[in-house]
């Protein structure tokens, strides 16, 4: 997600300078995975950027789940399955329009003032 972000706010071909960087790093996990929950707001999102974000949670929580649960177990067909899921959301996300991203880029990135 960090690198759909600055992809889309700084340009792919900027990746080298340190404006892409820092919009790289700009982006907070959990301020992330807030935003990415906040189904209010994603309904104005198309399919492809609502399952981005759904994964990206879901995603989230499986790898805190293998990080810190020393019982946690898998099979490596379901990390296989995963990666391909992964691979298929952010290729659909970054199928839609610069606008689209750009939004939910400003979505994930920025906190809502009232």
């Amino acid at each position: 997600m960090a690198g759909c972000c600055a992809d889309t706010l700084i340009g792919k071909t900027e990746r080298k300078t340190e404006s892409w960087r820092r919009a790289y790093r700009a982006l907070n996990h959990g301020e992330a995975r807030k935003a990415c929950r906040r189904s209010s707001e994603l309904h104005v999102f198309p399919q492809e950027a609502r399952n981005f974000a759904r994964l990206f949670v879901d995603l989230q929580d499986e790898r805190h789940e293998a990080d810190y649960d020393p019982g946690w177990r898998c099979f490596k067909s379901d990390i296989e399955n995963r990666i391909g899921d992964a691979g298929s959301a952010i290729s659909d996300f970054e199928a839609l329009g610069t606008r689209v991203r750009r939004a939910f880029a400003a979505h994930v990135l920025f906190k809502r003032r009232s």
